[in-house]
């Protein structure tokens, strides 16, 4: 971790869109033109050396502060986790999906406020650029006050607009959709139920929360997004509201009217990885290759990010510069974060340098400084 220039020789870097031989020197936190005297050399022969990757959306952090239903662990422990999971996948820049829920338990206010203050805590001595993409469902208004306040004061840097109580509603005959519900929750199911059914009967509050999250969320420059926009209805509903990200559309008429509209529109790099949806919604992979889906996020699997972009390439329909692009370009400026997600002098120092026959990431720079090695890494210092 410490802050020493470094030239990364040898290896094969992704420059203006196209790999080729090349050394790439890193000095005070950022890519620079040349290696200054004193730089610390890395060999990356036979090596990717590649721009970090930018997680718009992941929440794998959740099996970190509760492993199994009703068993938790402490934010402080979760997140040092996290941070090291991220590094062996590759991600510099991480969106934590934070959901902010009526549901209690691991997705409550009690929760949120245990995350935020362990972030704050542990952020000056990570590594990664930790980020958090607050995931409020609508019917949360209990909360409001603190995300308002938390998006004021910048613990927030990416709202997304959930509004997942409509489906938990139509699965409450389901018995074992319940118990899982509830199991989150740490209720039983008579009173999961029960609560569900007070949280409905506020519908009508919710477009006045919703317009009061955008306003907050637009006077603090945050980017916003979408979640699960079933019709182009909704689209039209979260774009006048501000919000040009959409996210895991359900339909593909959806991706289409956002990228009519210039919108990112997000999809997970598991479903590229495993071949299609788990849910059984559209395939990723020939939606990014139509343009439809320009940014892939690695959801509820970290290292599915650092795969996804190779599984794109043994497609056959894309090289290796445009699918990375989907990992590290494209969501960096759907954030609007202009610092990084290319390897050019000036931008951030975040560069990982990938074995491409795991693929594995072998080395991870963020800002300049050297923040994860495997064994097969360490060979190759000079």
């Amino acid at each position: 971790m410490e802050q020493r220039p470094w030239q990364i020789t040898g290896g094969t870097a992704l420059l203006e869109g196209a790999l080729r031989a090349a050394d790439i020197a890193l000095a005070e936190g950022a890519v620079a033109a040349t290696a200054p005297p004193g730089a610390r050399r890395i060999d990356a022969s036979g090596l990717l050396v590649l721009p970090g990757l930018v997680d718009l959306h992941g929440d794998a952090h959740e099996r970190g502060l509760q492993p199994r239903p009703g068993i938790g662990f402490p934010a402080e422990m979760a997140v040092r986790d996290t941070a090291a999971q991220l590094l062996a996948s590759g991600i510099t820049t991480a969106y934590l999906g934070v959901t902010l829920s009526w549901e209690p338990g691991l997705r409550s206010l009690d929760s949120w406020r245990a995350l935020m203050a362990a972030l704050d805590a542990a952020r000056p001595a990570l590594a990664p650029d930790l980020r958090v993409h607050l995931r409020f469902e609508a019917d949360n208004l209990d909360a409001l006050d603190d995300a308002l306040s938390d998006i004021a004061t910048g613990q927030v840097h990416l709202l997304g607009f959930n509004d997942h109580t409509p489906p938990i509603l139509a699965r409450m005959d389901d018995p074992k959709q319940v118990a899982k519900y509830a199991g989150r929750a740490g209720l039983s199911a008579e009173e999961f139920r029960a609560l569900i059914t007070h949280v409905a009967a506020r519908r009508d509050r919710v477009p006045e929360t919703r317009a009061r999250l955008a306003a907050a969320a637009a006077k603090a420059g945050l980017p916003m997004l979408s979640h699960d926009d079933a019709t182009l209805a909704d689209r039209a509903l979260y774009r006048g509201l501000g919000a040009r990200i959409c996210e895991f559309p359900m339909a593909e008429a959806v991706a289409e009217d956002a990228r009519a509209h210039g919108e990112a529109v997000v999809m997970g790099a598991p479903n590229v990885v495993r071949g299609g949806s788990h849910l059984g919604w559209a395939s990723a992979a020939p939606l990014a290759e139509r343009g439809l889906v320009t940014v892939l996020a690695s959801d509820y699997h970290w290292p599915a990010l650092l795969a996804a972009p190779f599984a794109m390439v043994r497609r056959g329909r894309m090289d290796l510069a445009a699918a990375w692009a989907l990992v590290s370009g494209n969501p960096a400026a759907a954030a609007g974060l202009a610092d990084r997600g290319a390897l050019r002098p000036g931008l951030r120092g975040d560069v990982v340098l990938v074995d491409p026959a795991g693929p594995e990431a072998v080395a991870v720079f963020c800002a300049g400084r050297l923040a994860h090695l495997t064994a097969a890494g360490a060979a190759r210092l000079d």
